[in-house]
């Protein structure tokens, strides 16, 4: 298996991309599409989930020199544990929500996702993140980042209605910008040191003085902030996803913010290790998580709560890569699997209430206990997880981040504790709120219940209404399959836990340029003597 796990690395980028252009071919033939695109996420699932055992059990990185040609001339993909922990992670996530967009498009005759587009764009944003995971150079990330714009505009504008063009307007001008500052950093990175790969950048950094280092440091961060969304750079996020349809909501939510903060994680853990910026990540951490809390709080759309609670998470993750520690950085880690996971789960399941009630606004939909049992259900539980609330990941994430803040001890450790706990308990009412007004409260409640929540008949999008429709049973059964899987971390948090905690190590222990040229050795795609 060892001997045979570089060959598979370039699959991960290859098969989503050759399953893009035989599902552009089989355009009018949908059954074609959805099962080339459903073989395609699963086989990369696997590949992954084969890397993930074969670099955690080996204790070893595999480097793969596409086309054998040196550093810095060729392109090195590279899978640790993290990358492939979170390419499984995604690929599963991905797979999920095609299935549940699969029983959306044949339930709506494919209105809001048109078949013949939506396919190819997916399995290609699909091919966008598992190259930002792999890639071992800045340029070939900012490659996975612009084959992520290209794709994530057709998904974000499908239907092509005027909110969802107004708002994938929005969303494109923002990503281009960020795209421009990503090139613009990598640009003087490689004036500065002449070469993109980032084991030569993290062992050339220190040659420079460290006000160039903390220009080109706020750089990477700037453009890497806007994509995961980090306070105040997140102004773009509440309005552009809840526009599009449901699926696109869920995948963009769970995964596209995650590339950000896995860029970050890279950027502070191994380019950087000498230029500190620890102190502003954790005040732009606290900003993060109360003023995305307190915007969630204020909503009456589903939806936009659930925009506002994944800009508020996002600072749980800034500030476990800002504490720097071991423990932190693998507390972050686990935080974010939770996160892709519980957050998606809690989209597709707003997508079910849409659907069932014709309306995502609190303020309008009632009874859905009693009238749709299941999908009570199937809200409720990632829904507290995302609380925090134990024994779920979301209790065990934010404890161990916690900890690990303890553990430094300093005056601004613990007033991000209780940030955070603050964050958690806001979460949990503005979740648990909606609960309450659209499953408990009945259509004979009385006018006193109205008048408390009048303070959010103000809120955006509060009144939209859309036609109710019938849930076919595979949009069910994939969600489903997501909250079995949000109760899996739980029940599994000790192995997941601890292989977290090995990549949280790693990442500390920056690798070399001899262990990158033992690993392409190894691998047998690189000639000896390859690296400078």
């Amino acid at each position: 298996m060892t001997a045979i796990a570089p060959a598979l690395v370039p699959l991960l980028v290859t098969l989503p991309l050759l399953g893009a252009a035989i599902a552009l071919i089989a355009g009018r033939h949908r059954r074609t599409q959805i099962l080339v695109s459903v073989v395609t996420l699963s086989v990369v699932c696997v590949i992954a989930a084969v890397l993930l055992v074969v670099v955690d059990v080996g204790n070893q990185a595999i480097a793969v020199s596409v086309g054998g040609w040196p550093i810095p001339f060729g392109i090195v993909l590279y899978v640790d544990r993290l990358a492939a922990l979170l390419v499984v992670v995604s690929s599963v996530v991905l797979l999920a929500v095609l299935l549940f967009s699969v029983g959306q498009g044949a339930a709506d005759g494919d209105d809001d996702t048109p078949v013949s587009i939506f396919h190819p764009s997916y399995l290609i944003l699909a091919a966008g993140i598992f190259t930002a995971f792999i890639a071992g150079d800045l340029f070939n990330l900012y490659v996975g980042f612009e084959i992520l714009l290209v794709a994530s505009y057709v998904l974000i504008t499908l239907g092509g209605t005027e909110s969802r063009i107004r708002t994938g307007v929005v969303y494109i001008v923002v990503s281009l910008v960020s795209s421009i500052l990503f090139l613009a950093a990598i640009a003087m990175i490689y004036a500065a040191l002449g070469t993109v790969n980032m084991v030569q950048i993290s062992e050339r950094m220190s040659e420079l003085p460290q006000q160039t280092q903390l220009v080109l440091h706020v750089m990477l961060l700037l453009a890497f902030s806007i994509k995961a969304a980090v306070f105040p750079l997140s102004f773009w996020l509440p309005d552009s996803y809840p526009t599009a349809p449901a699926p696109v909501t869920a995948v963009f939510a769970g995964l596209l913010t995650k590339v950000g903060v896995y860029a970050i994680i890279r950027t502070e853990t191994e380019m950087f290790l000498d230029n500190d910026v620890n102190f502003l990540l954790l005040i732009v951490a606290l900003a993060t998580m109360i003023v995305g809390i307190l915007g969630a709080v204020a909503q009456a759309e589903l939806k936009r709560i659930l925009s506002f609670t994944l800009v508020s998470h996002i600072g749980y993750m800034i500030f476990g890569i800002a504490i720097a520690t071991p423990a932190s950085i693998g507390a972050t880690i686990y935080y974010m699997v939770h996160h892709i996971v519980v957050q998606t789960t809690l989209f597709l399941a707003v997508g079910l209430i849409e659907r069932r009630a014709g309306s995502t606004s609190i303020l309008r939909v009632k009874g859905l206990m009693r009238a749709a049992p299941v999908i009570a259900i199937l809200y409720f539980i990632p829904a507290v997880n995302l609380g925090g609330l134990p024994p779920f990941s979301g209790f065990i994430g934010k404890f161990a981040l916690f900890e690990a803040a303890a553990d430094v001890g300093t005056p601004i450790m613990l007033v991000l504790i209780v940030g955070g706990v603050v964050t958690s308990l806001l979460t949990l009412y503005a979740l648990m709120r909606a609960w309450n007004l659209a499953f408990w409260r009945e259509e004979d409640d009385s006018a006193e219940t109205e008048a408390r929540i009048s303070y959010l008949g103000a809120s955006p999008a509060a009144a939209v209404e859309t036609e109710r429709r019938v849930i076919p049973r595979i949009m069910t059964a994939a969600t489903a399959g997501m909250v079995v899987l949000t109760v899996a971390l739980t029940l599994f948090a000790g192995p997941l836990y601890d292989v977290c905690t090995r990549i949280g190590a790693a990442l500390l222990e920056p690798v070399t340029l001899v262990q990158l040229q033992h690993e392409l050795d190894s691998s047998g795609v690189a000639e000896k003597g390859a690296l400078p």
